[in-house]
């Protein structure tokens, strides 16, 4: 960014890592307060929070019983898991943080929902951190936070156990590491000197990018689609290092830094990722007999055809043979939840169901839980006569941060290509990774809400294009006033429209009226 906005006062990090902590915890109350309400499982929550259960208290995910959600919510646990495995079509690392609160809390609402709320809340001290180290601007990185923090989607998604916004924090937290990886470089090669021939030096090392893998390991043991992400970040970890040896003096940097900074990068980011995302199936490699007896070769033969899983039916090996043995188990598994990803939701069909070309302009909203036609004097309803009360929780992100970000990232395309700033790179980098994959899925059934990963690459390139607006200098003059109208308009703005919709986004009660006033737009209801 400019000049002035890289400039750094003593007491800066303590008043970014303060005001971040603060925004945080203001976060975290928007977040668990009625946290419990609706007492019911909201959409997808029937999966997880049962599967993260067992988890807890078997190591691995067990079918269970019909009518085992009504049990469940009248506080009964016993005797609704079966003692087969579950075909689950998820990798794990999400479920085990909802078991966690599930541990903390109990099995009700409230604790299978407690872990999202505070790794929501964690997403927004991050955000704070990894816009601060993007713009160089402790302003600018709170700024980013708040408006973060003031997303419909980041709002509900932290109130529900569902796994996409375990997704976007890990992802996040990865593509954190890859910038301050970028930083730490360009710093080890300023302290070389310059080269007139030859490689220059050699980094096999890289801290920041071995924490990344982790990151990103931990993303993918999520869902499968931080995979896309983690390959963009990757080719731009080596376009940025040719970049640093090129400033170096180093020829043909391209090609020699796909030698010396593309292996190693590699190992940090793919090795590193991918053995901590097999770590992750610790609980399923323990239990693999049990799945080779059960699940062997279900979703294949179904939808494709072929044989059983060629582990099912060896003996049982024993020590490193039995590890090797259950690895392939896995490898087997993993083939039948990528057939039931390829195949089966072809088929399906979904009323909220939404095309990925829309997301960005909050296209079709997610119906989560609704209670309609609740009538006045019950409840504290007091809608008028013949009408009705409701509540509802919707899944829409707030549309003025959206539709201003679409502009933003606009905006953010020329500017990378037109000025080369890599900040505003890794804005369009990382809405391309997150979105641009899905539009060849559009003839499935997938909602909206996947569109929370994209969410802070679009802040991003919001607070950055704010910035621009305000100009590099920080002396009073027309185009800074202008811009400071329009900044904290547009922030005004983006509050304004978090108070309206916070009814239909936390389970309020409002009036039937009230509703339709939300409503927008025929798609969102």
């Amino acid at each position: 960014m400019t000049p002035a906005l890289r400039r750094r006062l003593p007491g800066d990090q303590v008043i970014g890592w303060v005001g971040a902590v603060l925004l945080g915890c203001l976060a975290f109350f928007l977040r668990v307060w009625r946290l419990g309400t609706p007492h019911a499982f909201s959409f997808d929550e029937t999966y997880y929070a049962k599967d993260a259960w067992s988890l807890l208290h078997h190591g691995y995910s067990r079918g269970y019983v019909d009518g085992a959600d009504a049990s469940i919510l009248d506080g009964k646990t016993d005797g609704l898991w079966t003692d087969s495995p579950n075909m689950v079509v998820h990798p794990e690392v999400g479920k085990w943080l909802i078991a966690l609160g599930e541990k903390a809390l109990g099995m009700d609402p409230t604790g299978w929902r407690i872990a999202s709320a505070v790794v929501g809340s964690l997403m927004i001290v991050l955000m704070c951190r990894f816009a601060t180290r993007v713009t160089g601007s402790v302003f600018l990185g709170l700024l980013a936070g708040f408006l973060l923090s003031l997303d419909g989607l980041h709002l509900v998604l932290s109130r529900l156990a569902l796994l996409d916004i375990f997704l976007a924090f890990f992802m996040l937290g990865g593509v954190h590491c890859v910038v301050a990886d970028r930083q730490w470089f360009t710093a080890r090669l300023a302290r070389e000197p310059r080269v007139t021939g030859g490689w220059g030096p050699r980094v096999w090392f890289r801290p920041w990018l071995l924490a990344s893998g982790v990151w990103f390991g931990l993303a993918v043991g999520t869902k499968w689609t931080a995979l896309f992400p983690l390959a963009a970040f990757g080719l731009l970890v080596w376009a940025w290092s040719a970049g640093a040896r090129r400033g170096r003096g180093v020829r043909w940097p391209v090609l020699r830094s796909a030698v010396l900074d593309g292996v190693p990068a590699f190992v940090h980011l793919v090795l590193v990722a991918f053995v901590v995302y097999v770590t992750t199936w610790t609980g399923w490699l323990i239990h693999a007999d049990d799945y080779e007896q059960a699940l062997s070769n279900t979703q294949y033969t179904t939808y494709g055809g072929g044989t059983q899983w060629p582990s099912a039916t060896e003996p049982d090996a024993e020590g490193l043979g039995e590890v090797v043995q259950s690895l392939r188990s896995l490898a087997s598994y993993h083939r039948d939840v990528y057939v039931f990803h390829s195949h089966f939701l072809n088929d399906a069909t979904h009323v909220y169901s939404s095309k990925p070309a829309g997301w960005l302009l909050m296209n079709r909203a997610v119906g989560v839980d609704a209670q309609l036609d609740i009538q006045p004097g019950t409840q504290g309803c007091e809608a008028e006569a013949g009408s009705t009360c409701l509540r509802q929780v919707v899944l829409l992100g707030n549309p003025i941060l959206w539709w201003g970000g679409c502009v933003a990232l606009l905006a953010a395309v020329v500017l990378w290509v037109g000025s080369r700033d890599w900040r505003f790179g890794v804005a369009v980098v990382g809405t391309a990774s997150t979105w641009l994959p899905w539009l060849q899925y559009d003839d499935r059934t997938i909602f909206l809400f996947y569109a929370i990963a994209i969410a802070p690459f679009m802040v991003l390139a919001v607070v950055l294009g704010l910035a621009k607006m305000l100009g590099p200098s920080p002396l009073p003059s027309r185009r800074r006033t202008v811009g400071a109208v329009l900044g904290g308009s547009f922030v005004v703005s983006v509050v304004l429209a978090f108070a309206w919709f916070w009814p239909v986004w936390t389970d309020q009660l409002i009036t039937h009226s009230e509703w339709l006033d939300r409503m927008w737009f025929k798609r969102w209801i």
